[in-house]
């Protein structure tokens, strides 16, 4: 089970604070367990700052809290803060990738299931698409995202396997293999029937709760090569 700890501490010498926790990543490179972490401030008192770690599980944290370096650290921040820091042990029981979900519901809902309807409430009106395979590489506009997936829709009957999925940050990187079956035109070349897959991977950035931005890598050559159009 994911483990969180949460440290409510105040001081009027962040940047100070700041500097000492680089040097404590810096010390314990390679050694320490911790696989996210971020601060935040409080909006109305700007002394009071969380810190929010997480940890593959609660034994993993002990083996951080353990390190020699964490403990002198330590000594050192509260030096720093008014007050002795308090600390919160959580076990995850939730984790929601709440990105990840609204990219899933593009390949699922959109790509797959065909509900257009769906793009302007996971779309930004200003989307900017680039793809490689395209005669036009950018292109703008939550439009393009209809055109797009009417005109593979309308070639194809196709489902998406999502390989895997990373989240940094706003971006979503997800490798997927898609499965089609040839029942219309595409790029010129009449119905096969034929049944192809293609890898690919897509890099969708997010903001205000929808995708603002898309990186499309795909293995159009290898299609074109099942379809029978390339040697």
């Amino acid at each position: 089970m994911k483990f969180a700890q949460i440290i409510d501490f105040k001081t009027d010498r962040y940047d100070d604070l700041d500097r000492l926790m680089d040097q404590w990543v810096e010390q314990t490179k390679g050694k320490r367990t911790a696989t996210r972490g971020l601060i935040g401030k409080d909006r109305s008192d700007g002394s009071h700052f969380v810190e929010v770690v997480e940890f593959a599980s609660y034994d993993e944290a002990m083996a951080n809290s353990d390190l020699p370096e964490t403990n002198r650290i330590f000594e050192e921040m509260v030096a720093l803060c008014d007050g002795m820091p308090t600390f919160t042990d959580l076990d995850v029981v939730r984790d929601e990738q709440l990105n990840a979900a609204i990219v899933r519901r593009f390949f699922h809902e959109i790509a797959v299931g065909g509900n257009l309807d769906a793009i302007d409430e996971v779309f930004a009106a200003d989307y900017v698409d680039h793809d490689i395979i395209k005669d036009e590489p950018t292109v703008s506009g939550a439009g393009v995202i209809r055109e797009d997936v009417s005109s593979w829709r309308e070639a194809f009957e196709f489902t998406f396997s999502l390989d895997r999925q990373i989240c940094e940050g706003d971006d979503v990187v997800t490798l997927w293999t898609w499965t089609g079956t040839h029942k219309g035109d595409f790029m010129g070349l009449a119905p096969t029937g034929k049944v192809c897959t293609m890898t690919g991977t897509t890099i969708f950035r997010c903001k205000d709760g929808r995708i603002q931005e898309g990186w499309w890598h795909e293995d159009a050559l290898g299609l074109m090569k099942q379809l029978g159009a390339l040697d």
